[in-house]
């Protein structure tokens, strides 16, 4: 008994029943990868309605067989093993028997050399953290010891430091700084001035505005304010530049050359930052302080001379040198903790941006962390 054929443009299939109960499909045409997903669909669709005994499969007509059309077949003998009904090849022509005997029937029924990891749980997790958490501990105490080596042996040899270098730096990290310091610290001293006002109005003591800013800016939020801006715009930069370089294999190359990087590279950067975020200090206290005057002079009708004044009385040498300490310490964590990931780079440009956000969100963290630490040792030593 013949069936109606099924016809495409690339193959076509033809069934014949034989009084046994025997099946036989003859395929004739392309069997290939641009067109088997209607292959296997077709042939499904012609025998997954028949009672099957036995199936043979004429592959007289086949003109085209590619390895996935190989695979069609293949599949097809599954199936039918699946539902204990023999299938067979006939008429194999011995292009078509080469293709057939370049893939191996079992290979992709073995199991992936590396099976695929299962989610870990809780504990797996906490314990992964932590290991990552000490492992960057230890990179950063390592990175440490040698960066205190080079500056050590650059203060004993001035001359083997490339000071072309710091000046470079000193002006990218300081005087290109110069505009957003001065613009954020002057805000902050207007509204800093303004809000307190709206509370000291009420008693009378608008004098006091003038001590208000300067007690918090130049003790706290003069230095850490400038180390964070400083972090966001130097420490990344110092970051990405030599992650960049690690990517370009120019740290290699300089190794090569026998240069040592961290000398080389890290030595300048946190040298001028060293010099610069001080003086940066210094100067967004005088912006916030402006900032303080003009809100005191315009809206608490306060004298230039009775504001100053107030302002003098109100801090001394004593806070003015812990904050430049404050401000040299924060420099010297923001450049190390820059150059120390641009170190750790490796692979690509995902690399590099991934080691910069650490740099910044890393510095951040350890001048949050020496700020508290400052404010409970100037405690006890005042």
């Amino acid at each position: 008994m013949k069936a109606p054929p099924v016809v495409n443009k690339d193959y076509i299939l033809r069934v014949e029943e034989q009084a046994s109960g025997d099946v036989i499909l003859f395929i004739s045409g392309r069997i290939a990868l641009d067109d088997l997903n209607h292959f296997v669909a077709d042939v499904g669709s012609i025998l997954e309605n028949r009672a099957l005994r036995k199936l043979d499969v004429n592959l007289g007509g086949v003109t085209y067989l590619d390895s996935a059309g190989t695979l069609a077949l293949f599949n097809l003998e599954e199936q039918g093993a699946a539902r204990s009904v023999p299938v067979t090849f006939h008429d194999v022509t011995d292009e078509i028997k080469g293709i057939l005997n370049l893939l191996d029937q079992k290979a992709h029924h073995r199991p992936p050399l590396s099976p695929p990891k299962k989610s870990p749980n809780i504990l797996e997790q906490v314990g992964e953290g932590y290991r990552r958490l000490f492992d960057d501990i230890s990179q950063v105490l390592s990175f440490v010891g040698e960066l205190f080596i080079a500056l050590i042996d650059s203060l004993l040899k001035p001359r083997s430091v490339r000071w072309s270098n710091v000046l470079s730096y000193m002006k990218k990290a300081g005087v290109d700084g110069l505009p957003i310091v001065g613009l954020i610290s002057l805000l902050m001293g207007l509204i800093m001035a303004f809000m307190s006002s709206l509370q000291l109005k009420q008693f009378g003591a608008n004098i006091y505005v003038a001590s208000l800013v300067a007690i918090a800016m130049v003790k706290e939020l003069g230095p850490i304010m400038t180390a964070i801006l400083v972090a966001g715009r130097s420490g990344s930069a110092f970051a990405a530049e030599i992650g960049t370089m690690i990517v370009n294999d120019e740290v290699n190359a300089l190794k090569t050359m026998g240069f040592e990087p961290t000398r080389f590279l890290a030595v300048p950067k946190v040298l001028a930052a060293f010099f610069v975020v001080p003086l940066l200090t210094l100067y967004a206290d005088l912006f916030a302080i402006l900032g303080g005057l003009v809100v005191g002079v315009v809206g608490l009708d306060l004298t230039i001379f009775t504001y100053l004044q107030q302002t003098r009385n109100s801090i001394n040498v004593f806070d003015i040198v812990t904050s430049l300490i404050k401000s040299a310490v924060f420099a010297l964590l923001i450049a190390g903790i820059g150059c120390q990931r641009g170190f750790r780079v490796s692979g690509g440009a995902e690399s590099v941006g991934t080691s910069t956000t650490s740099a910044v969100v890393s510095a951040i963290f350890l001048i949050i962390v020496a700020d508290s630490a400052f404010a409970i040792m100037l405690h006890y030593i005042k």
